[in-house]
C-alpha cells in the first residue's frame, strides 16, 4: 500500500482592511505571529513566518511557547538575510526570561545573533515609524501578558485658532506661543491571549480602527474552560462589540477543535447579522480569500487569487 503524504501546513491567513494588511497564523496552542506590514510591526513569533522576517520590530504578549518559540529564529534569519537587528519590545517583565532565552542558542550555536530588547511598563511608548507609537498595557492571562495599540500622534492646529492668518499664527509661533495639539488616533489594537478585564474598554483599544483579539472558545458548554485558562468565549466577543467603535475586529487563536463554519455562525447567533459584518476570523481563508477578490473586482483589477492565498 502506497503511504499517504503528509498533511498539508496551514496556510496564513489574510485579510485587508484598507489600509493595513492583516496576515499571519494563529492556531490556539501551536503558534501565533501576526504582522501589519505598513506599520512595520509583528505581534508574537510562535512561528518565523517568511513575510514576518521584513518587520523591523516584534510586539511579544507573553512568553508562552506558542507565541514566542520562534522569537531566536527571527532574530537570527533578519541577519543572517542582511535585514538588520531584530527589535523586541515586551513586558518588563519578560525582558531577563528573553535574554536567558537567546543565551542558551549562544551556548547551543557556539555564535551570538545580534538583537534588541526595548522593555516598556504599562503606559511607555516605543516609536515604530515616524509619529507612530507603540503602546503597552497589562491584559490578564495566566502568565505576565500585555496588549499593544499602535497610536499614530497627529498635530493639529487649536481651535481658537482655526481663523487666524498664516501671518498672525507666524507671529504666536515666533512668541513661544504654542498653537497646535497633539492628537492620539488608536490604528490598531493587538489583545494576545487574555480574559475579558477592565483592559478591553481602555479609551485607545475601544477606539481602535482594528482590533486583533483572541476567540478561543465558541461552544456554550465552554465557558468555564475559557475562564480556567484565562481565555475569551465568543459571549465575551458579543458583549464587547457592543462598546467598541472599531471597523473591523479580527478573531484570532482558535483551537482545531472548532469548525471555523460553526464559528461563524455563532457569531451572528450571537451579535445578529448586521454586528457580524465588522467581525473576522483571520484563518477564515476561504471567506476572506473571497471576499478580497471582491475588492480586487471593485477596485476594478481582474482577481489574483493567488495573491489573496498569501
Amino acid at each position: 500500500m502506497i503511504p499517504k503524504p503528509p498533511p498539508r501546513e496551514v496556510s496564513p491567513g489574510f485579510l485587508y482592511i484598507p489600509p493595513y494588511r492583516i496576515q499571519g497564523v494563529s492556531i490556539a496552542g501551536e503558534s501565533t505571529c501576526i504582522q501589519v506590514p505598513e506599520l512595520d510591526v509583528c505581534f508574537d513569533m510562535g512561528e518565523c513566518l517568511r513575510f514576518a522576517l521584513a518587520s523591523k520590530v516584534v510586539a511579544i504578549s507573553h512568553g508562552h511557547m506558542d507565541h514566542i518559540g520562534a522569537l531566536a529564529y527571527y532574530c537570527s534569519q533578519r541577519r543572517f538575510q542582511g535585514m538588520g537587528t531584530g527589535k523586541i519590545v515586551c513586558d518588563t517583565r519578560l525582558a531577563q526570561p528573553i535574554h536567558r532565552m537567546m543565551a542558551g542558542f549562544v551556548d547551543l550555536e557556539q555564535q551570538r545573533t545580534p538583537y534588541d530588547v526595548v522593555a516598556i511598563e504599562p503606559e511607555e511608548t516605543v516609536e515604530i515609524k515616524p509619529s507612530v507609537y507603540l503602546r503597552g498595557f497589562h491584559t490578564e492571562h495566566t502568565s505576565p501578558s500585555m496588549g499593544y495599540v499602535v497610536v499614530e500622534k497627529r498635530s493639529k492646529l487649536k481651535p481658537e485658532y482655526a481663523e487666524f492668518p498664516q501671518e498672525k499664527l507666524r507671529e504666536l509661533k515666533d512668541r513661544n506661543i504654542e498653537i497646535t495639539r497633539i492628537l492620539e488616533i488608536p490604528l490598531v489594537a493587538y489583545l494576545g491571549d487574555t480574559s475579558p478585564g477592565p483592559h478591553l474598554v481602555r479609551p485607545d483599544v475601544r477606539k481602535a480602527e482594528i482590533i486583533i483579539t483572541e476567540c478561543t472558545f465558541f461552544e456554550p458548554e465552554h465557558k468555564d474552560r475559557a475562564k480556567i485558562g484565562m481565555h475569551m468565549h465568543i459571549n465575551d466577543i458579543a458583549e464587547w462589540l457592543r462598546v467598541v467603535e472599531c471597523k473591523a475586529m479580527i478573531l484570532t487563536h482558535i483551537s482545531r477543535r472548532t469548525h471555523l463554519g460553526y464559528a461563524k455562525q455563532r457569531i451572528v447567533e450571537l451579535v445578529g447579522e448586521e454586528k457580524a459584518k465588522r467581525i473576522f476570523v483571520l484563518m477564515d481563508n476561504k471567506g476572506n480569500r473571497e471576499r478580497y477578490e471582491r475588492q480586487e473586482i471593485d477596485a476594478g483589477m481582474p482577481p489574483r487569487t493567488s495573491g489573496a492565498k498569501t
